[in-house]
């Protein structure tokens, strides 16, 4: 039985055939990871483009002998992601970019938002788990929300994969702990005499 063939890496992306391969095979899991982190539709649409565009400039350096392709697209993902989140703090950048930005169309919108209602439950969840530190929450949500392997999340994290089964294991153990009910005392009655 032979072992199935190994990805080659991502198309040539700087084809337009190529780049639309590749933007079809992964649109949907890019766009998941994205809407799982944002809520604005328009906002979504940006940041997933945006991984498109950066993932077009380092198409050159992608390996497939360190992962999959999409490990790599939710590593360039969690940077363009962190980039964003940086440059919110600086207000006027931010309002300088979003003049130029595209506008969508109703259906758009409202398939964006149907998306986002779609991944409400996923927002809930975490804000439960709001308290655990940011290496732990990256390594689980990677691993059991985004559906890669611990040494794909390690690619994505930049670190080793033991490193990775040890933040699952903290993160686990810290949220069973969070979601274990604990035990009201009830109150004591005064027996009067």
């Amino acid at each position: 039985m032979r072992n199935p063939p190994r990805e080659a890496g991502p198309p040539a992306l700087t084809t337009p055939e190529g780049f639309g391969r590749f933007y079809e095979e992964h649109i949907d899991a890019v766009l998941g990871f994205v809407t799982r982190r944002v809520a604005d539709p328009h906002l979504a649409a940006d940041l997933t483009a945006d991984v498109f565009l950066a993932a077009m400039g380092s198409a050159a350096g992608y390996r497939a002998d360190k992962g999959s392709s999409v490990a790599w697209l939710f590593g360039i993902a969690r940077n363009v992601l962190a980039s964003h989140a940086r440059g919110r703090v600086r207000e006027n950048g931010a309002l300088a970019r979003l003049s130029g930005r595209r506008l969508l169309d109703d259906e758009d919108v409202a398939a964006l938002e149907d998306r986002i209602d779609a991944q409400r439950a996923f927002r809930e969840l975490a804000e439960r788990h709001e308290a655990l530190s940011e290496p732990l929450r990256a390594a689980l949500d990677l691993v059991a929300v985004d559906g890669l392997t611990p040494a794909e999340a390690a690619q994505a994290l930049g670190v080793t994969q033991a490193t990775v089964r040890v933040r699952l294991h903290r993160a686990r153990r810290a949220l069973r702990a969070a979601a274990s009910p604990r035990p009201v005392p009830e109150p004591q009655l005064e027996v009067v005499r």
